[in-house]
């Protein structure tokens, strides 16, 4: 996709971080935007922040893990603004501490988010895509983390995985057909502005852990510290314009910062190519 302006863009998670960034960048562009966000009151902020610079927005109180919801997305956005060209599924969260000791609700609630939400987003915009017959890109979330395995944040890192295996084969299949679809993966590394790290204010209170039970994020991982250089931090609006690179030059793999967490990909493959044991998550896997 090389041409944006007038184009419609759907977004997830649209009210702070990542998304936010983006759909300030889709505005930039002259595009259409459609907010999407679980959290009302950020939502709104949002809103009422990108009209008063000029923007065309739309603004629809979503939660990704529930079919109708996204559905309505959907059809607001049709009703709204007649077509959809750029999905970015991006809303995404993160709780539990070790595999085995993060609760059933931290698995249902994160699984429902992170990759329910992505799935929900491929099942009902890759058919209005298809029928519009123009061209269109679909960006989904997913992390470095989904590249890569260490310990802790197991349940993020299943979601993060899922989402790079689902976007890898839609990818094959929307090219198998001549589809007029393109598909990116975006795997940032470390982002800072994001509020993720206090993505439970908007967990829903039937997942709530008892304050027996209570795991979320309540870990340290034993991972050597590097310095803020190497580790390439990024703002949600630096994502959001590498993001817009990668849509003009059509490339499905987007990494943002990858000057560390590309030899932790790679060390993880040699590891699958020589059937060894998995490289153990320590300083000497970070030495570039």
């Amino acid at each position: 996709m090389k041409e944006f302006k007038d184009k419609v863009a759907v977004i997830t998670g649209a009210a702070s971080g990542i998304g936010r960034g983006l759909a300030e960048r889709c505005a930039q562009e002259g595009m259409k935007v459609v907010l999407a966000d679980i959290e009302e009151e950020a939502l709104t902020v949002a809103e009422q922040e990108m009209k008063a610079a000029g923007a065309s927005v739309l603004a629809v109180l979503t939660d990704v893990s529930k079919a109708s919801d996204v559905e309505a997305l959907a059809q607001k956005t049709l009703d709204t603004f007649t077509a959809v060209h750029l999905l970015c599924n991006n809303a995404g969260v993160e709780a539990g501490t070790s595999v085995w000791e993060s609760t059933l609700a931290d698995w249902q609630w994160v699984i429902s988010v992170n990759l329910w939400g992505v799935i929900q987003g491929v099942r009902v915009f890759v058919p209005i895509m298809l029928e519009q017959g123009t061209e269109c890109h679909i960006v989904n979330t997913a992390s470095m983390a989904g590249l890569i395995s260490s310990p802790f944040g197991g349940i993020y890192k299943v979601t993060k995985h899922g989402i790079i295996t689902l976007s890898e084969t839609l990818y094959h299949e929307l090219t198998q057909r001549g589809a007029n679809v393109k598909v990116s993966v975006l795997c940032p590394g470390y982002v800072v502005d994001t509020r993720f790290v206090d993505c439970g204010r908007n967990r829903p209170s039937e997942l709530q852990n008892a304050p027996t039970e209570e795991t979320s994020l309540e870990y340290e991982a034993p991972v050597q510290p590097v310095s803020p250089a190497l580790q390439g931090v990024m703002s949600p609006r630096e994502v959001a314009d590498f993001v817009f690179s990668a849509l003009g030059e059509e490339r499905f793999y987007i990494f943002p910062n990858p000057s560390l967490f590309k030899r932790m990909v790679q060390i993880r493959m040699e590891d699958i190519a020589q059937e060894r044991n998995p490289t153990a998550f320590n300083a000497e896997a970070w030495e570039m």
